[in-house]
């Protein structure tokens, strides 16, 4: 079932968009694999990939592709893959620049679903935000985490981004 079928036939299906955020990947010394990942496990859910950006890790230049993506692509859900580990890392900094609101419980959620792999998922810095009516969700850099992570969540954004486009109540049962 795609995403035109779970929401109705009268809304059109979603549209995303992924950004990989690594320097060797945007420099062409790794293959990225996280990014291909998330985009499949997108589009098998329904939702139109209409970008996917590999960039340096540049907060300023990851906060310029998440603003272009919310505001003037209009992209339901941005998720970035990466740029969370390292001491140079700042994907949840830029990614908290540029949100209107928090949501906080996404990530939260991949975490503690996470904890049943490793127990290294409770160092996880993602962050999960809104802008405009975009949903911006932080994940890890590997491909096998990227899977894990949306595996977990993909089922509720469904209901979120509804909520966000003004067409489901906030009632969850």
């Amino acid at each position: 079932m795609d995403a035109k079928e779970r929401n109705g036939s009268e809304e059109k299906s979603f549209k995303a968009a992924v950004i990989t955020v690594s320097d060797k990947g945007a420099r062409g010394e790794r293959v990225d694999e996280s990014g291909p990942a998330a985009k499949e496990m997108l589009e098998e859910a329904g939702y139109e990939v209409v970008e996917t950006l590999i960039i340096p890790d540049e907060p300023e230049e990851l906060k310029t592709e998440l603003i272009r993506l919310a505001d003037e692509v209009r992209a339901d859900l941005v998720v970035t893959s990466g740029g969370t580990g390292s001491m140079r890392d700042q994907t949840p900094e830029a990614t908290l620049a540029v949100a209107d609101r928090l949501a906080p419980g996404i990530a939260e959620a991949i975490r503690y679903q996470s904890m049943a792999v490793t127990n290294r998922a409770m160092l996880s810095r993602g962050v999960s935000v809104i802008r405009r009516q975009t949903v911006i969700v932080n994940l890890p850099g590997s491909p096998k985490a990227v899977r894990e992570s949306l595996g977990y969540i993909l089922d509720s954004l469904d209901h979120g981004i509804r909520i966000l486009r003004g067409s489901a109540s906030e009632c969850a049962r």
